[in-house]
Formats: C-alpha cells, sequence, structure tokens
C-alpha cells in the first residue's frame, strides 16, 4: 500500500488526507498543534468545492449542516445595492448555491471522514527530503511515497523546495473576523464597500452572524480594543452593522493583517511533495475561495497521486494563479479611499447590474463551473475534467 505524509491538519491537509485514503493509500495527517482547533469563523463553500466534497460523499453533509444563501451581493456604506443576486440564481446556474458555515463544522466533518487514528496532533516537523520522501519530525523520520505540504501561508516545505520564490507579500489591508449572536435582528449575507473599507454579515445556522472587516493600513499596526476600532471604522455604517459591532464579544475578534502569493510557484511539486492551498497559492479573502481552492487541490491530487506529479501541477498552476490575481484585483478596487474613485466604482457596479442583472453570477461562470475527476472515493463526481470546463465573499 502506497503511504501518503499529509504536513497540516487544515482544510486542505484533512480533505487531502481523506481523499487519498478514499484511494487505497495509507495516509498520515501530521498537526504541530495539540488538537484540531479552527479559528473562531465562518467559512465559505461555494459550489466548485461543493462539487468536489461531493466526490468524497461530504457534500451533502456541508449542506445539512450549514445554511444556504438566499439574496447575497455588494452594497454601500448606506446600504444601498450595487449589485446582488441569489442563492436560487446560483443554484440554477450552477447547480449548487454558497453555503456559509462555521470553520470548525468542516473541520469536524473532515476530522470523522479521516478517521482520528490518521491524525497525529502535536507533531513537529523540522523538515523534509523531497528527493527521498521523508518527512523530518521530533518524534523520527517517516518515509512516504508521496508528501503534501499543506503547512500554510509561510510553509516550510515550499522555502525547502523553491528556496529562490520570494514568498508572501503584503496586500496593504489587514482583516477583523468575529462570531456574533443574532438576537431580535434581521440578517441578509452582504459585502458593503466604503472608501478603503469593507464588511461583510452572513448568518450561520444556530443564529450566529458571522462578520468581517477590512481596511487599508500598515503592516504590523497594534490596536489596543478592536472593537472600538471597528467602531470608529463602521459605526456610521447602514445596520445591522452598528447593532453586531455593538454586541460583538471584544475578546474574539480575530485581526490578522492580509498576505499572499504574489509571484506564482513554478511548480506545486517537487521531487515527492506535493503542495496543496496556502502553501501553494494564498490569496487574499476577496473572492472567499481559499479553502475552495485547496478542496479542490486536495481531490485533483489525489486523482494523480499514482502517476506524475507534474501532471498535477499542470492541473492546478493556471487556474488558481489566475484566481490568486483576480482576487487581488477585487481587493485593489475596495482599496479605492479617492471619492471620485469610488463614485466611479460604485456607479460602474450599479450601472452594470442595471444593464445585465446576471452580471454577478456571469463574472464567476469560469470559477464556479468547475468540476472535478469523477474516480476520487465513491461519491458524485461528474467525469467533467479537472480544470475549467470547455477550457469573501
Amino acid at each position: 500500500m502506497s503511504k501518503a505524509v499529509v504536513i497540516g491538519g487544515g482544510i486542505g491537509g484533512l480533505t487531502a488526507g481523506v481523499a487519498l485514503r478514499r484511494k487505497g493509500w495509507d495516509v498520515a495527517v501530521l498537526e504541530r498543534a495539540p488538537k484540531i482547533d479552527p479559528v473562531g469563523s465562518g467559512l465559505a463553500i461555494a459550489s466548485n468545492a461543493l462539487k468536489a466534497l461531493d466526490t468524497l460523499d461530504l457534500g451533502d453533509p456541508i449542506r445539512r449542516l450549514a445554511r444556504l444563501q438566499g439574496q447575497v451581493g455588494i452594497r454601500r456604506d448606506d446600504g444601498r445595492w450595487l449589485v446582488r443576486t441569489t442563492g436560487g440564481d446560483a443554484e440554477a446556474r450552477y447547480g449548487d448555491s454558497m453555503v456559509v458555515t462555521l470553520r470548525a463544522t468542516v473541520m469536524d466533518v473532515l476530522v470523522d471522514a479521516l478517521g482520528r487514528d490518521q491524525l497525529r496532533l502535536s507533531t513537529t516537523v523540522s523538515g523534509v527530503d523531497a528527493g527521498r520522501g521523508v518527512v523530518h519530525t521530533a518524534d523520527g523520520d517517516l518515509e512516504a511515497d508521496l508528501i503534501v505540504a499543506a503547512d500554510g501561508i509561510h510553509s516550510a516545505t515550499r522555502r525547502t523546495i523553491f528556496p529562490e520564490h520570494p514568498g508572501p507579500v503584503y496586500a496593504g489591508v489587514t482583516a477583523w473576523r468575529a462570531l456574533v449572536p443574532r438576537g431580535d435582528l434581521t440578517i441578509q449575507s452582504t459585502e458593503s464597500w466604503g472608501r478603503g473599507l469593507v464588511f461583510g454579515v452572513h448568518l450561520l445556522a444556530g443564529d450566529i452572524v458571522y462578520v468581517y472587516a477590512t481596511d487599508v493600513s500598515p503592516a504590523g499596526a497594534v490596536h489596543g480594543d478592536e472593537r472600538e476600532e471597528l467602531a470608529r471604522r463602521f459605526g456610521g455604517w447602514h445596520e445591522p452593522i452598528p447593532t453586531l459591532l455593538r454586541t460583538a464579544d471584544p475578546a474574539k475578534i480575530i485581526r490578522n493583517d492580509v498576505h499572499y502569493l504574489r509571484t506564482p510557484l513554478p511548480a506545486y511539486h517537487g521531487g515527492k511533495v506535493a503542495l496543496v492551498g496556502d502553501a501553494a497559492h494564498a490569496m487574499t479573502p476577496n473572492l472567499g475561495q481559499g479553502a475552495c481552492q485547496a478542496i479542490e487541490d486536495a481531490v485533483v491530487l489525489a486523482h494523480f497521486a499514482d502517476g506524475d506529479l507534474a501532471a498535477y501541477t499542470a492541473a492546478r498552476l493556471k487556474r488558481t494563479s489566475k484566481i490568486v490575481q483576480r482576487s487581488m484585483s477585487i481587493c485593489r478596487m475596495t482599496k479605492l479611499r479617492n471619492p471620485a474613485a469610488v463614485w466611479l466604482r460604485d456607479l460602474g457596479m450599479s450601472a452594470a447590474a442595471r444593464f445585465s442583472p446576471d452580471v454577478m453570477l456571469r463574472s464567476m461562470d469560469e470559477l464556479l463551473r468547475w468540476h472535478p475527476p469523477a474516480d476520487i472515493g465513491n461519491g458524485r463526481g461528474s467525469g467533467e475534467g479537472h480544470g475549467p470546463t470547455t477550457a469573501h465573499t
């Protein structure tokens, strides 16, 4: 039986472990933390990732535990819609809508599917030998026919394989995330844009509201009270944003600077190592595709793992590089501060929506009409290939 060692117990690493096990591999997933403890936030799973999860028989469990999205779109800071669509329209076009759920929910589903015996917690990786297929850990060396590097945006494995690559760069924005009780509020899933500012709101199962925000900021800025920082920036915006901020627990607001891989890697493999998720193509959150692309990576890697890893790179590099660039292009639009530039941006978005009501969905066609390979496990893979068809929120 072929042996795979997965470095990293996040979304990409766990999905890779499940997909490889479904293909008959002996899998060990190494996680340096003492427990799987995902950051307390929400996670969007779009139709492309749901199709990938269907090949592992995990799409429906996620759908059952998540909240399907109704009306979604982008608004101004005063609440006026710029562009919008509905979950029903998305499902009619792509065969699925987007679901938003707790990151912890997705992690639990993946861990159960993997099997806890395949998960090695409190395991620190000190290095890899890509040519020989050896993972060095504090507990000894592990030999593998395949090493999956799912060790995140600051991947040490990536630096080992591509030491000349410049690595992640700062996108120019800092981001906040929080989970807030709904209370009596009426919640629509929206993302509101202002002058250099973004605030997103999504209702999750259990009457929990996932909120996120971004603002242009110097890297490494230090704040005393993150809720006060958010209230200063967004307290005058449309409801329910101010009320949600008043309800939020300051101790549970998470903030981090946003980095991404501006320079694509030359390949997503080296020797017996394959990179997935942020280790391969870290992106800004503006398309809500970071976890989705990691899930895609995992099922495609399992499809090609018995052969030449160059085929995995060929299937993933072009697609994910375009998504990284597109996500950053949207990030640049949200960073606009000049009043005239913001006015023109908003006018262009609202005019496009008036002349073509389905413009929001059509802009996502290449992204969401992707289909996975059909032979991962016994799931519902379509058999329509491993790339775009016919070719942050």
